[in-house]
């Protein structure tokens, strides 16, 4: 299978519709065969009372990089994702502008994806540091 960036960018970026993404307004930037890139603007949306880029704004921006990219990493006719386990350091403080989320595989088994994200703002600064762990489960006949 041969991988082709701009289709799942499109992908990324069109299920994400009406959904936390949206509202986050996180959009998926770049992509390979092994890491996926999204970004999330900072601004008062996404603020805790002091100000500052909330903690639970940069884990949902880390889950969500996470589990979309291991959805291109499975079949989506026969499997489907859980996240099961996120842990997030957070480093540096930040008020305003975009930080950029690149989560990169550190294991893909066949049941279980662990992740590397890595949260920076726009020099590079290293904002969050995020481990994610991902179920892959054969996918359920609709459920009601």
């Amino acid at each position: 299978m041969t991988f082709d960036k701009d289709k799942m960018l499109h992908y990324c970026n069109e299920v994400s519709k009406n959904t936390l993404m949206q509202t986050l307004n996180i959009k998926y930037v770049d992509a390979g065969p092994d890491f996926l890139v999204a970004t999330m603007p900072v601004n008062s949306s996404v603020h805790q009372p002091m100000g500052l880029l909330h903690g639970g704004a940069t884990v949902a921006l880390a889950e969500s990089v996470g589990s979309a990219a291991s959805m291109l990493l499975v079949n989506s006719d026969l499997s489907e994702v859980r996240g099961i386990e996120i842990a997030a350091n957070h480093l540096k403080a930040k008020r305003n502008g975009v930080v950029t989320a690149t989560a990169r595989i550190i294991h893909k088994g066949r049941s279980i994806h662990l992740w590397e994200i890595r949260i920076v703002d726009e020099t590079d600064n290293l904002i969050s540091l995020c481990k994610l762990t991902n179920m892959v489960l054969p996918k359920r006949k609709n459920e009601v």
